[in-house]
Order: C-alpha cells, then structure tokens, then sequence
C-alpha cells in the first residue's frame, strides 16, 4: 500500500474495517462471513462458485443448479478456433482495434458480442502494455490460449485451468481508474456489525464453560444467530459490476480456505485452525487475527520514452493483522501480526500461483489487479492522448450495456469450531485491497521492454489481436 494512501485518515478507517477472518479464543467465539439465504437469478449469476439473489444476499451456489448453469454457458459461448485458440507466451491485443471490432459488432450490451471480444483473444495476465503513437494505438501483451468452460462455470484455458481476462472487467478498469487514484483505491470488506458483535458477546458470556467445551450444535447457532448478517462494503468500483462480484467471491474463497469451512484445492496449503492446532496454540481476549488479499508486484519496468512498461511479480499475496475487538463492538488495528496467522497468510501467498489454476476466482481476482494497474499506468501517462488513440467504448466516453449484477449487500455468518487444548476456535471475517495506483508509483527504466515493443509490431496483420 502506498503511504499516500495509509496516511489518510478515511484510509486508516477503512483498513480496520478490512478484516479477514478475525479469531477470538479461550473461551469465546469468533464468527466466518458463511453463505446462506436464497438461490440466485439470471444466466450469469454464478462467480467463482457465489450467487447473489435479487435482496443482496450471497450464498455459495447449489452443486445441481451449477450444473444447469454449465451446461447452459457451454452451449451459448463459441469456442476458440484456428490461431486463436494456440497456447502462445504472448498475445497482443489492440485497444484501438478491440474497440473498432466492438463498433463493427453493431450490439447494444457486451454480452451481445463474440466471445474472442468478450474474452480479450484468450489473454490470461496482462505482462505488456506498449504505445504506438504512429497508429494511434496502445496494445496490451500477456500469455493466452483458447478457452474452456469449466466445472464449475469459469471460463478458463484450455491447458492451463487459469482464466482468461474479461471485456466488462477491462472497461470498469479504465473507467473508475482516475477515481480510485483520485480516492482510497478498490476494495471490498466483509465483516460482522457493530450491534451483532456487541449480541455475540453478550450470548457467550452467558454460556458456561461446560457449554463453551462442547460447542453443541445448539450453541453454534445460537453464535450464529446472535452475530447476524455480515455486512459487504464496497469500494472504487460500481457494486453492480462483475469485477466487485469477483472481489467478493475471492474474498468469500480465502476465508474457507484459511477457516477450514473447505479443503484447500493445492497440497501444503493447511488452514489456520489446523495451524493452530497443531501448535497447540491459542489467542486470548478480545484480539483477533484478520487477512486481506492485496497487490504484490515488482517495480514496474517502463522504457527511457515511455512507450513501453512491463508487469513484473505474482500480482497478489495475502497479508494479516491482529485487530482489537473493544466491548461495544468496534474494532481498532493494533499493527501487529499472530505469528500463526502471519504463517498462514505467507502459505496462502507461496501457493498463490497453483491457486490461480486450482480454484479460477483467485485467478479472476488477479486478472482484476492487472487490469486496475494497467489502467492506473494509462491514466498516470496519458497514453490514450500520447498515443491519439480514440477508445470512447472503452473508457466510457461512449456509454455501451453491460450486465447489471445483483448488488452483493450481505451473507449469513457460519461457523466452523476446533478445540485447541481447553479453548474452542470459530471462524470470522475478510478483505481485499487493489492499491494500483500504490503500484505504478514504484517505476525503474529498462531498455529491455523497448526491445519487445519491437519484437511486438503489429504491421501488416490487419487484425485486432495477433501472436
């Protein structure tokens, strides 16, 4: 995070709300951000294994339904054909061009258009972005192949498992950039409410240590009942967008990771309870461990003329800070990290990689930090003036439909509980950061990145993506 940011006062208000699965133990509860309340609706109502119905409410969605839901996306998108559906280290694909075969598609709504339009030709991270003030173009480059729908919904490579990039995810990038920069960046915050944090406290204080220690299913639902609905706060990106559904399905996925509510999808990847288990180990009184998913990129590499910047690093990691929990509800960060739960996060961001391919949504998740960066670079820079390219569909200057999404506003709270010597252990709350305008300020020159802007020339393809 940049310290432009952490110095603001509104800022540091938001870290604190920012929690990710706090833990409060030796003889009290904490409670996970769980999925309950009705189905979903619309076609694309599935992200990442998450439905949000027509009040809000988020709820993971039914295995049966999910089916349907495949089958439906696998007969409706075209898959990759010819060139387009090669595994390739690099793709280039043209804003200017990618903006002039969305004109030529004549639809009113995104999902209306191709699904090589929709699906950026197959890009799977962002790597380069190159200006070429000659065509009054800037291109994007990055590893892509062709597409699949997978079991469980995503559209992901074929060889790969990872996801590819999404158009509506691009256009929401570039037009809430100069707003993100402007206020506290993109970020989503799931967390228990004051008055249900206050009613939880006052349930276990009333339970007896014998009751504490069996942690029956009637005194798990009675934490549950007590603490409520768990509130979704949104920041940076218009809640209906796809891009916040993915924020809150990403956030949703590393909480049940980390609170053992699912098994990890990749091997050496424990969950805190069991880490903490395993120590026979336990915190005490009111201060709980939270995570938080944010950017994790190397200095960005640009060319002595500025026609070229490069991506450099995984793009995220996991992060944590103990929080203190004060009688009436609050909560206050402390500025210091649970070593268990500092393992945890470190695990969590060693695995990253494996992740993205094993369960898509931290893979989507980070599609959205290379889009956000890439767009706080052309915002920064001017590129879209330097380079003279005319992308009004893109940006916004031309409004084009997209799909509204039901607007995430809650989810149940669901406890997972392990005993850890005579203490029990139940699951909290989570977080995600998209500091990119944090991330563009570290830049370094590297003449390199103009030798592949070379390399990169589209000259004589006469299409709008090419490898």
């Amino acid at each position: 995070m940049s310290r432009r940011l952490v110095s603001s006062p509104r800022f540091r208000s938001l870290r604190a709300l920012l929690g990710a699965c706090g833990v409060v133990v030796a003889g009290s509860f904490a409670l996970a951000g769980g999925f309950g309340g009705g189905g979903g609706n619309g076609f694309f109502n599935n992200v990442g294994g998450v439905k949000i119905d027509a009040d809000g409410v988020v709820s993971d969605s039914v295995i049966a339904d999910r089916g349907e839901y495949v089958e439906l996306l696998r007969r409706a998108i075209k898959p990759a054909e010819g060139e387009l559906g090669d595994s390739t280290e690099m793709r280039m694909v043209s804003l200017k061009g990618l903006e002039q075969a969305i004109r030529a598609a004549n639809v009113k709504q995104t999902d209306e258009l191709p699904a090589e339009i929709r699906y950026l030709a197959g890009l799977q991270r962002i790597q380069y972005v190159f200006v070429y003030p000659e065509r009054q173009d800037i291109v994007l480059a990055g590893p892509a192949e062709g597409w699949v729908v997978s079991e469980t919904g995503d559209i992901v490579g074929i060889t790969t498992g990872r996801p590819v990039l999404q158009l509506d995810d691009l256009m929401t990038a570039l037009q809430t950039s100069r707003a993100a920069g402007e206020g506290y960046g993109i970020s989503v915050s799931i967390d228990p409410t004051q008055e249900g944090r206050v009613r939880y406290n006052n349930f276990v204080s009333r339970l007896t240590a014998q009751q504490l220690r069996a942690a029956t299913a009637q005194v798990l639902e009675g934490a549950k009942q007590a603490m409520g609905q768990q509130q979704i706060s949104l920041t940076g990106v218009p809640a209906e967008s796809r891009f916040a559904r993915v924020l809150v399905a990403a956030d949703y996925q590393m909480k049940r990771l980390a609170m053992d509510l699912q098994e990890a999808p990749v091997d050496d990847l424990p969950s805190y309870l069991d880490m903490m288990a395993r120590r026979r180990s336990a915190r005490g009184g009111n201060v709980e461990p939270r995570w938080w998913l944010a950017c994790d990129y190397e200095p960005i590499a640009r060319s002595e003329d500025g026609m070229a910047f490069e991506l450099r690093g995984q793009g995220v990691k996991a992060m944590t800070e103990d929080e203190f929990v004060t009688a009436e509800g609050g909560v206050e960060a402390t500025g210091r990290a649970n070593p268990i739960a500092q393992q945890w996060a470190d695990k969590m961001t060693e695995r990253y990689e494996e992740l993205c391919s094993a369960e898509p949504i931290f893979g989507d998740l980070r599609n959205l930090m290379d889009m956000a960066v890439v767009a706080a670079l052309i915002d920064k820079h001017r590129l879209v003036e330097t380079s003279g390219a005319e992308l009004p569909l893109l940006t916004g200057a031309e409004p084009m439909g997209s799909l509204v999404w039901p607007v995430p506003r809650s989810l149940s709270t669901q406890c997972s509980v392990m005993k850890v010597g005579n203490n029990l252990v139940l699951t909290a709350s989570g977080g995600v950061q998209v500091d990119s305008w944090g991330v563009i300020e570290n830049e370094q020159v590297d003449s390199m990145v103009s030798v592949t802007r070379s390399k990169a020339d589209s000259v004589g393809m006469g299409r709008w993506w090419w490898n």
